[in-house]
C-alpha cells in the first residue's frame, strides 16, 4: 500500500476564515488522511510482516490469529499500540493536533464572518454532534476521491469491503472503548444520521442479522449534492415535487392580506431556532381551485425568507417508492432547503377513510419531525380528530371573493394588460360567475385567446368571448352526470301566454340584479340559505318546458345542463347522494343551469315509510332539498304532472311556470316561427288552418314542420300542403291517434 505522507503545509492564521465550503473540506481531508495514517501504523504494529501479504482480506494465518489474540486487551482498554518512542507516530500527532484547532479557528471565524459552508450548516440543521460530522465526512471521501476506497478496503482487510464500516469509524474517532459503545448511540433508528436518512446502511445481509460493526455506510445522494452545493433536489421526488417559485402570483384579496399578515406574525413569534423535531405549525388551506391557497403561501414563505418546496399528493400516492418514504425524503428536502412544505391534492388521502389513515400519520408525523411551517392544500373541509398530538394545526377557509373583490378582480385582469371592448361589463360577469382570482385569471386569458383567433391583427376583448370563455370554466366532470345543451333558442323562437312570459322575463331580471339586492340593499345578510334560484315548469308533454330553460339560458350566456337521472339515482345506498353533491358541486363556480327534465320521477311525492327502501328514498329527497337551498345558481324542475310533485318542493320556488296546451291563436304562431325564414313554403300553406284542424302541442307542430321539410326536399323543393298533411298524419300515429284530415286537404 502506498504510504500517506503528513502534510507539510503550516497551520493558517486562526483568524483566516475559510472563502469557501470547499477550502473547508481540503482540511478536513488532511485531517483525514493523518487518521487514516495512524490507524495504518496502529495495523502494522498489531500484525508484522506476513509473507501472506499478498493476499490480506482473502487468507486468514495462524500469525494473524494470534496477533488479533494478543492485542484484545489492548483494544478493549484503547491503549496506544504504537511505540510511544515512534518518531513518526509522534509527528502525526502533532501534526493533527495542530490541524484540529486550525480548523476549529476558521470554521469559528467563517461563522463569525457569515461565510457559508455547507457541513456546518448541515450539522445546525439536523442538530448533530462532531462525532456524527466526521462520520459523514469519512463517507463523503470516497464521493470526492477513489483512493479512499482502496485505503478502506487495506484497512478492512477486506478488497471488496470499499465502503467504511461502523467499526473503522470507531477505530478512527473513538480511541477508547468507553467512546466506542457511547458512539453506537449515533446508529440508533431514531438518532439524526438514520432517521433523517443521512446515511445508508448497506451490507450482504440484512440489517437485522449482521452486526453493526460489520454493517457498512454510504452516504446519501441528496446529502452529497448539499454538502457540494449543489442546489437540486432530490432525483427520487423528481415526478413528484418541485422547488416553486415565491414571487408575486395571483392579485391577493383583502382577506387574503389578512391571512398572510396574520400567519406571518404567528410564524415570527413561534419560532426562535431552525432545526427538525421542535414544535411545529401546520396549516390546512380549504378553498376551491385559484380561491389563492398557493399564492397565500408563496407570500407567507416570501416574508418570512423562506423557499417553498411544492408536492403533490396524488402523485405520490402513485409513485414507485413507498409513500411514507416519499414523504420523508419530502420532509429532509424542506430541511436542506431551508423552506416551508407544501402538499397540494390533500384531498387524496381523506376519500377513502381508513384505508388510508396510516398514510395520513405518515404525513402528519414526517411534517412534525421535518417541517417547521407546513401547509396542506384540500378543497373539502376537515379536521384532524386528534392526529396533530404535536405543534400547530390551525384550518383556514379561501372562500369565494364577494361581488365587489370579484369585480376588481375583473378590472385588475383587464385594465393594463388587454385591449377591451366598450361592451364589457364587468358588474355582470361577477354576478353571474362566481370564480376564484384564479378563474378570473384563466378566464382572462382565455378570452383574449379567442380575441386573437378572431382578430389577429387588432385583437379586442369583446363581452362575448368573457362569456364564452367563463362558460369554457366550467368543470367537465359535471358532463359525466349531465348533458350539456347548447341553447339555440331566443325570445322570438318560443310562443307562450304573456303571464307565463312575464315569469320568464322575471327569473331573468333575479339573476342580472343579484348584487343590487344581495350585496348593495344588505339581503346576503338575511339569508343563509336560498340565495339561488328555483323554478318548476309543469305542463303536458311539448309544451314549450325545455325550449324556455333554452331561451333563459340564452339570455343569461350560461351554460345549461340536462341531468340524466338515469345516471344519478343508484339503487346503492348513499351513491344518488354522492352523484348529486358532485352535480351541484361542479355546477356551483359557473353559476350553471341545473335543468331537471320529467322531474316528478326523483322528486314525487315522499311516501310514507313501510320498509328500509321507503325510509332511504325519502332521505334522498330530503338531501336533494338541501341541496337546491344551497346552490346559489338557477335549478329548474320540469314536469308533466304537477300533482305528484312534493309540497316540501313546491313550497322552495320562487317560480312556478304553467306551460298549458296552446290554443289556436298559440298553434299559429308556433306554426310561424318553426320555419326559418330560407325554407320554401307553398303560396297554398295556410297557419290559420293548420292551427284549427292540428290540435298539437308546440314540439308535435315542430316535428311535423321538419318531416315536411325533409318530404320536400325529396319532392320538388317546396314545402307544400301535401307534404304537411304527409307529416301529420304520420305524427298523429306516433301518438296512437286519429284524425280527420279533410279540412287540411280541402
Amino acid at each position: 500500500m502506498p504510504e500517506l505522507a503528513a502534510t507539510s503545509q503550516g497551520p493558517a492564521d486562526k483568524e483566516t476564515p475559510y472563502p469557501s465550503s470547499w477550502a473547508h473540506f481540503l482540511d478536513e481531508l488532511k485531517r483525514l488522511d493523518l487518521l487514516l495514517h495512524i490507524e495504518v501504523l496502529k495495523q502494522q504494529t498489531r500484525q508484522p510482516a506476513n509473507p501472506l501479504d499478498q493476499f490480506r482480506g482473502l487468507v486468514i494465518s495462524e500469525e494473524e490469529i494470534a496477533g488479533l489474540l494478543a492485542g484484545a486487551a489492548d483494544a478493549l482498554i484503547g491503549e496506544n499500540v504504537i511505540g510511544s518512542d515512534d518518531p513518526q507516530a509522534g509527528m502525526l500527532a502533532e501534526s493533527l493536533s495542530r490541524l484540529e484547532f486550525q480548523i476549529e479557528q476558521r470554521r469559528a471565524a467563517s461563522l463569525e464572518e457569515g461565510t457559508y459552508l455547507s457541513l456546518p450548516h448541515l450539522s445546525q440543521l439536523f442538530n448533530l454532534t462532531r462525532f456524527e460530522e466526521q462520520c459523514l465526512l469519512i463517507c463523503l471521501a470516497i464521493e470526492l476521491d477513489r483512493k479512499y476506497e482502496k485505503i478502506y478496503a487495506y484497512l478492512q482487510d477486506d478488497v471488496t469491503r470499499k465502503k467504511p464500516s461502523v467499526d473503522l469509524l470507531f477505530s478512527l474517532l473513538c480511541p477508547t472503548m468507553k467512546d466506542k459503545l457511547a458512539a453506537r448511540l449515533a446508529f440508533d433508528p431514531q438518532a439524526p444520521l438514520l432517521k433523517y436518512r443521512l446515511l445508508q446502511m448497506t451490507d450482504g445481509l440484512p440489517d437485522q442479522q449482521a452486526p453493526l460493526l460489520s454493517r457498512a455506510l454510504k452516504l446519501d445522494d441528496r446529502v452529497v449534492s448539499f454538502l457540494m452545493d449543489l442546489g437540486q433536489m432530490d432525483a427520487r421526488l423528481e415526478h413528484v415535487a418541485r422547488l416553486a417559485s415565491t414571487e408575486a402570483g395571483l392579485e391577493l384579496t383583502a382577506v387574503h392580506d389578512g391571512m398572510r399578515s396574520r400567519i406571518g406574525q404567528l410564524a415570527r413569534s413561534h419560532f426562535s431556532e431552525t432545526k427538525p423535531g421542535s414544535e411545529s405549525l401546520v396549516f390546512y388551506f380549504c378553498g376551491r381551485y385559484g380561491s389563492g391557497k398557493r399564492s397565500v403561501t408563496s407570500a407567507i414563505c416570501r416574508d418570512l425568507g423562506l423557499a417553498l418546496v411544492l408536492g403533490d399528493v396524488s402523485k405520490m400516492l402513485t409513485a414507485q417508492s413507498p409513500f411514507e418514504e416519499m414523504i420523508r425524503l419530502l420532509g429532509r428536502e424542506a430541511v436542506l432547503q431551508s423552506a416551508a412544505l407544501c402538499l397540494e391534492n390533500f384531498d387524496c388521502l381523506l376519500a377513502d377513510g381508513d384505508k388510508n389513515r396510516s398514510l395520513l400519520k405518515s404525513l402528519i408525523e414526517a411534517a412534525s419531525t421535518f417541517s417547521r411551517i407546513t401547509v396542506l392544500l384540500g378543497s373539502e373541509p376537515w379536521k384532524p380528530q386528534g392526529l396533530f398530538k404535536e405543534g400547530v394545526f390551525i384550518s383556514l377557509d379561501f372562500p369565494i371573493p364577494d361581488h365587489n373583490s370579484r369585480s376588481r378582480l375583473w378590472a385588475g385582469s383587464l385594465n393594463g394588460h388587454y385591449r377591451i371592448a366598450t361592451d364589457v361589463d364587468l358588474d355582470a360577469l361577477a354576478g353571474k360567475f362566481k370564480f376564484t382570482p384564479g378563474q378570473i385569471k384563466d378566464a382572462v386569458a382565455a378570452a383574449h385567446n379567442l380575441a386573437c383567433w378572431r382578430s389577429p391583427d387588432g385583437a379586442q376583448v369583446t363581452m362575448e368571448d368573457l362569456y364564452a370563455a367563463c362558460r369554457a370554466q366550467s368543470n367537465l366532470k359535471l358532463g359525466e352526470l349531465a348533458r350539456k345543451i347548447e341553447p339555440k333558442y331566443a325570445w322570438d323562437d318560443i310562443v307562450l301566454p304573456s303571464d307565463q312570459m312575464e315569469q320568464l322575463t322575471e327569473m331573468c331580471n333575479q339573476v342580472k340584479h343579484r348584487h343590487t339586492v344581495f350585496g348593495e340593499w344588505g339581503f346576503d345578510r338575511k339569508l343563509s340559505l336560498g340565495k339561488g334560484l328555483n323554478a318548476l315548469f309543469s305542463g303536458p308533454p311539448g309544451t314549450g318546458k325545455t325550449m324556455a330553460a333554452e331561451v333563459i339560458a340564452n339570455e343569461l350566456r350560461l351554460d345549461l345542463y340536462k341531468i340524466d337521472l338515469s345516471q344519478v339515482v343508484s339503487k346503492y345506498i348513499g351513491e344518488t347522494e354522492k352523484n348529486l353533491h358532485r352535480i351541484f358541486l361542479e355546477a356551483q363556480s359557473s353559476s350553471a343551469i341545473l335543468f331537471f327534465d320529467e322531474a316528478d320521477a326523483l322528486f314525487g311525492k315522499r311516501s310514507e315509510v313501510k320498509d328500509a327502501h321507503d325510509r332511504y328514498a325519502n332521505i334522498e329527497i330530503g338531501y336533494l332539498l338541501q341541496k337546491m337551498e344551497e346552490y346559489e345558481g338557477i335549478t329548474i324542475l320540469a314536469t308533466n304532472l304537477r300533482q305528484n310533485m312534493d309540497e316540501a318542493f313546491v313550497r322552495r320556488m320562487q317560480f312556478i311556470v304553467e306551460f298549458p296546451f296552446p290554443d289556436e291563436e298559440h298553434r299559429r304562431r308556433i306554426w310561424q316561427v318553426s320555419f326559418p325564414c330560407e325554407a320554401p313554403l307553398g303560396s297554398e300553406v295556410n297557419f290559420v288552418v293548420l292551427a284549427r284542424e292540428i290540435k298539437l302541442a308546440g314540439g308535435n307542430i315542430k316535428n311535423i314542420g321538419l318531416a315536411a321539410a325533409f318530404y320536400a326536399a325529396s319532392d320538388g323543393g317546396v314545402i307544400g300542403r301535401p307534404h304537411l298533411l304527409q307529416a301529420a298524419r304520420r305524427e298523429f300515429q306516433k301518438l296512437g291517434r286519429t284524425w280527420n284530415e279533410t279540412a287540411l286537404s280541402a
